[in-house]
């Protein structure tokens, strides 16, 4: 969602009154209302791999009163098109994916060899088929709003007296993407020692590992793993001064504050989607078995010494020399 901000701003750079609705997961909204180019963001009922048809069809239906120009559809699935076409929007852009033709009647063909980059392929679909590519992109920018700051300040009871060092330990892909959580734990302890605040995000999910690296804090640690709303996250990620992250939405989120992110990647590719802000530092060993984009490492068992060693080989002292005193 984050990298689909490009394509809106693209958009909205190539024709200033579009209007722009866009269709998603409402657990997503709280992204979309921080960016000021979305008109309005429409509930997408069904769940990812679900296929809904009847679902599908009623919605498309539903969507025809409001008469869109265009759709854009960047998943590639066949199902992700079927909204669009019962919709009767007359313009339909999407790469060719699973078989689309006839629900999609702008398919672009994917050249994965120019398009390298995520945010490149969605901001293309915003642009004539004869434009060289790849083009160019815009720097995704979610827009905070101080009374929203404001209110999560007040709501956790925040101290904003020391500098904020945020770390993001989860990675909802798998274990082949998170960093051990002992070494966000080595982070967390020598920044405190040297007066920063640490603070932890996360969902429901990521409870454990940052309830792990909190305890190796002797609980000094702010954690918000499982106690915000997604929104509410991102507020408090606008409060904090660094980011250190895994390859994770958190990450991209952190990126589009225009925060300095240390980004650090194993088992996925930091040349497809990396974060999106130049102040970014991104940390890669660049194993010759990297990127698999698996979600467990396939060489070795867990618990084997060299298990995700594209990871574990990323000490905390290489990250620690990119921190700010």
């Amino acid at each position: 969602m984050v990298m689909a901000q490009s394509l809106f701003l693209t958009l909205k750079e190539n024709a200033p009154d579009c209007l722009i609705d866009v269709l998603a997961p409402a657990w997503t909204f709280g992204l979309l209302e921080r960016m000021p180019q979305v008109n309005r963001a429409v509930a997408m009922p069904l769940t990812h791999g679900q296929l809904g048809l009847q679902e599908r069809v009623k919605l498309g239906k539903q969507l025809r009163s409001d008469a869109y120009d265009q759709a854009f559809v960047l998943p590639n699935s066949w199902k992700s098109a079927l909204i669009p076409f019962f919709a009767d929007i007359p313009l339909r852009t999407g790469y060719i994916g699973e078989y689309r033709w006839g629900l999609l009647n702008d398919a672009r063909k994917l050249n994965k060899q120019l398009l390298t980059m995520t945010v490149q392929r969605f901001v293309a679909l915003a642009l004539p088929n004869s434009t060289l590519l790849p083009p160019p992109y815009p720097t995704p920018q979610l827009s905070i709003n101080p009374a929203q700051q404001q209110a999560v300040i007040a709501k956790f009871n925040i101290n904003l007296g020391e500098k904020i060092l945020a770390l993001c330990p989860g990675a909802e892909y798998g274990d082949a993407k998170r960093w051990p959580s002992g070494y966000f734990a080595d982070l967390a302890r020598a920044k405190i020692n040297t007066g920063w605040q640490i603070w932890l995000f996360g969902s429901e999910k990521d409870k454990v590992i940052s309830g792990q690296i909190n305890q190796a804090a002797k609980g000094v640690c702010q954690d918000f793993s499982g106690r915000t709303s997604l929104a509410e996250a991102v507020d408090l990620l606008s409060l904090t001064h660094t980011v250190v992250s895994n390859d994770s939405g958190l990450m991209h989120i952190a990126a589009a504050l225009d925060k300095s992110v240390i980004a650090l990647y194993g088992s996925s590719d930091p040349n497809f989607t990396p974060p999106l802000n130049t102040q970014a530092r991104i940390i890669s060993l660049n194993l010759a078995c990297s990127p698999c984009f698996k979600r467990v490492c396939p060489l070795y068992p867990v618990g084997h010494e060299s298990h995700t060693y594209c990871l574990t080989g990323i000490k905390p002292e290489s990250v620690l020399e990119l921190l700010p005193p």
